[in-house]
This record gives structure tokens, C-alpha cells and sequence, in this order.
């Protein structure tokens, strides 16, 4: 029977589903990181499917959505975006340190996956936390920076006017490059990573993706660890098809 709890740690909300048999036992973990204008419960149909599968999978609520919204409009949310994702890489360690606490992870097994957002997020934790031990990234960049300049040009082109300086958004995008994969691909370590994009993405280009792909596959000895899969004339929407190839990745990988 698949146990679905909810808890709150350190005031991040989070779905914890699990084999109820295997609930406090160490398992290998997937945390997985929702995306733009979503919510934890969103993704309980891969947390179920890898639960089944003898994983411990974590949901948690990003900063500004699901249990964590507060007064602010969707354009403010929308500017904030960055601010959300590297809230996400605080979250993580916070994730990471209560499992530890509890011993709940099995041999160091800590995979991270995300959608849209939550791929941007994976991306740029990759850069920062060398316990990662496998990822997938679903129709997201490892090209922050070039992704966050594109955002601005887009908003700046439908008129809206910023209440940055141009000098505050040359800041705000060099202060993205510590997290940036594209700029520090050796940061990979040849770990694991799954991608999945489909070509007709007119949220987060699939270019992003494929291109960084092209660039470190070059960098694995084993060309198994990293996997690219493109899926023709999807859109920025997962398939089912793109959900349960990614859990036969981690089946495999984690």
C-alpha cells in the first residue's frame, strides 16, 4: 500500500510518498520540484508510480505556490521567478539535512527531478550539491542566465516596464552565474542526468537543452549516465510517455 503524508519541515510543505510498509526504513530518495504556477500535488502520479517502486518520493510546495502562496499578483510572482528558484536550492539542503536526521536515505541515493521550473531548479542545484546523486530535467534549461535575459527581453518587448535599472538587471543576471550549469558543466561530475523536452516548447526553449546536451555527452566515459530525449511536436506539457521514461531512468540510475 502506497502511504502519502504530509509534513512540514522547517515550514516547507511537503508530500511524502512511500511504501507504508517501508516508511521508516532507508530507501533511495526522489525529490521532485514542481514547476511555474503548480503545486506538490501535481506530480503525485510519478511520486506514485516510483513509491511502487520501492523509493521514497518527496513533493514539496516552492516558494510563492501551493501552501506557501501569499498576496502577490502574477506578474509579481512571475518577476520573482529567480528569487523562487534559488529559494528551491535552500530548500533543498534544508530536505537533505532532515533526511540525514532521520537516516532515511539508503547508501547516499538522492536523486532530484523537476519540471519546467523545477528543471531550471535541478539544474542549477547540480552546481551546488555534489550529494546529488542522479537528476532528470523535464522541458527546463541548465542555461539560466541566457533563459533569465530572454524573460526580460520578452517583458520589455509587450511594454511592461520594469522596476529594475538596467544596471540592476546586468546584477541580477550575473548574480545567476554561480548557479548556472551551462557555465560550469565540469560541476556535472559525470553524474547521471536524464533530459526530456519536446520540440515544440514555446515556454522554455528546447535549444537550452539540447545544445548543453551536445556540449557535455562528450565529457561522459560511460555514454549510458546521460540521456537526451526529444519528443516531436510536444509542447511545454509532460506526456505520460516523458513521466514513465523518466522513472525508468531513475529505476536504473538511482
Amino acid at each position: 500500500m502506497i502511504h502519502i503524508e504530509k509534513e512540514y519541515w522547517h515550514d516547507i510543505p511537503i508530500l511524502i510518498v512511500v511504501d507504508s510498509f517501508k516508511k521508516e526504513q532507508p530507501l533511495p530518495v526522489l525529490t521532485y520540484m514542481h514547476g511555474f504556477t503548480s503545486a506538490k500535488e501535481h506530480n503525485l502520479t510519478i511520486a506514485y508510480l516510483m513509491a511502487e517502486r520501492g523509493y521514497r518520493v518527496l513533493l514539496p510546495d516552492c516558494f510563492l505556490h501551493g501552501e506557501r502562496v501569499v498576496e502577490v499578483n502574477e506578474k509579481e510572482r512571475q518577476l520573482k521567478f529567480f528569487e523562487i528558484v534559488k529559494q528551491n536550492l535552500f530548500d533543498l539542503q534544508t530536505i537533505k539535512d532532515e533526511l540525514d536526521a532521520r537516516g532515511w536515505i539508503k547508501d547516499n541515493r538522492f536523486g532530484l527531478a523537476g519540471t519546467s521550473m523545477g528543471g531550471i531548479t535541478t539544474a542549477a542545484a547540480l552546481t551546488q550539491f555534489s550529494w546529488i546523486k542522479a537528476a532528470a530535467i523535464l522541458m527546463g534549461t541548465p542555461k539560466i542566465t541566457s533563459y533569465a535575459r530572454e524573460v526580460i527581453n520578452t517583458i520589455q518587448q509587450q511594454g511592461a516596464q520594469l522596476s529594475l535599472t538596467d544596471n540592476e538587471i546586468e546584477e541580477t543576471l550575473e548574480s545567476l552565474h554561480e548557479i548556472d550549469l551551462s557555465i560550469h558543466p565540469s560541476l556535472l561530475a559525470e553524474r547521471p542526468l536524464f533530459f526530456w523536452h519536446g520540440e515544440e516548447d514555446q515556454v522554455v526553449p528546447f535549444d537550452h537543452s539540447y545544445s548543453f546536451h551536445e556540449q557535455v555527452v562528450k565529457d561522459y566515459k560511460n555514454p549510458e549516465n546521460i540521456r537526451f530525449l526529444r519528443e516531436v511536436g510536444r509542447g511545454h506539457k509532460v506526456s505520460r510517455f516523458a513521466t514513465l521514461e523518466t522513472i525508468d531512468w531513475f529505476d536504473l540510475q538511482l
